[in-house]
């Protein structure tokens, strides 16, 4: 198998013209067209379906769509996923590929995407060989290139390609060419497993898992569009875009969510001025290289 890790695609400060966005879609169907056959990772977000949708659209019924089922994963998406491929007749395949299985998973260490991606493209590839695929492809875009993000490790290492990040693809250029495309998931909130908020070193559990699920669920139940639970020990800080924080700070909705994540299991709550960005755990990695040193 040989590995593939493509150079970042330089891109300019502003969003790009249309021309120069069809453009890279084009370059993206190009991509998809030659490998002949893919097994799309499938997580029903805004990047792995405008990439299975283009997949579809280029290859035909030479894709398959693979979703993998896990504690960190809620139903609400795999329920979002599998609708999507009936809808779009693509054949649906969910594995069973359960993070906290996996050897240090649970104790969350900074590489713990990694050992989780590794596991995850060595499932998706075994469905790939059993039904003759040629390639797979996962939906990481430019965007991704600026944060740590070791997942992609196991991305080269297994082969898996690219396609969007190839083609020059960011967040917005997705958006776009989803919402022209008519999908659904155009203007639908970022979203990473639910193992992505807890602090690094924090044990992560299916309890802890299941705790998360529910808080973010009751927020997104009060119509807040785009939201993290990120949990520190008993306290539990949201994020979400701070156009929507007069919504939080009303005195309904405080004593509302503040009642209701002690019952999930919170001791407190707090709320982040930063508001929602991806990636915040991250910002603490340069405190954790300094303890270790220290």
């Amino acid at each position: 198998m040989e590995n593939y890790c493509p150079a970042p695609d330089a891109r300019a400060n502003e969003a790009p013209a249309d021309e120069t966005r069809a453009k890279r879609r084009e370059k993206l169907y190009s991509l998809l067209s030659e490998l002949g056959s893919a097994a799309v990772a499938f997580s029903g977000g805004v990047d792995s379906t405008f990439l299975l949708w283009a997949a579809k659209k280029t290859l035909g019924d030479r894709v398959i769509a693979v979703t993998a089922r896990s504690c960190s994963f809620p139903q609400r998406e795999l329920d979002a996923a599998r609708d999507f491929c009936a809808k779009e007749g693509i054949r649906h395949f969910i594995c069973d590929s359960e993070e906290l299985d996996i050897e240090g998973f649970s104790e969350n260490p900074v590489n713990r995407c990694y050992l989780c991606k590794n596991e995850l493209f060595t499932k998706i590839w075994a469905v790939a060989r059993e039904n003759g695929i040629e390639a797979v492809v996962e939906g990481s875009n430019t965007d991704d290139e600026g944060d740590y993000r070791p997942g992609l490790q196991a991305v080269c290492e297994q082969g898996v390609r690219s396609p969007l990040r190839e083609a020059g693809l960011g967040k917005e250029d997705i958006r776009a060419l989803s919402k022209a495309a008519g999908l659904p998931t155009w203007n639908k909130q970022s979203f990473a497993c639910l193992s992505s908020r807890f602090v690094y070193g924090e044990t992560i559990t299916e309890q802890k898992l299941g705790m998360v699920d529910r808080a973010e669920q009751l927020l997104l139940d009060l119509g807040f569009t785009q939201v993290r639970v990120r949990v520190h020990g008993d306290i539990a800080r949201i994020e979400i875009d701070p156009r929507e924080f007069s919504g939080i700070l009303t005195d309904e909705n405080r004593a509302r969510i503040s009642s209701r994540f002690k019952e999930i299991g919170f001791s407190y709550t707090a709320l982040d001025l930063l508001g929602y960005r991806t990636g915040s755990m991250n910002e603490t990695l340069d405190l954790l290289e300094y303890r270790a040193g220290s």
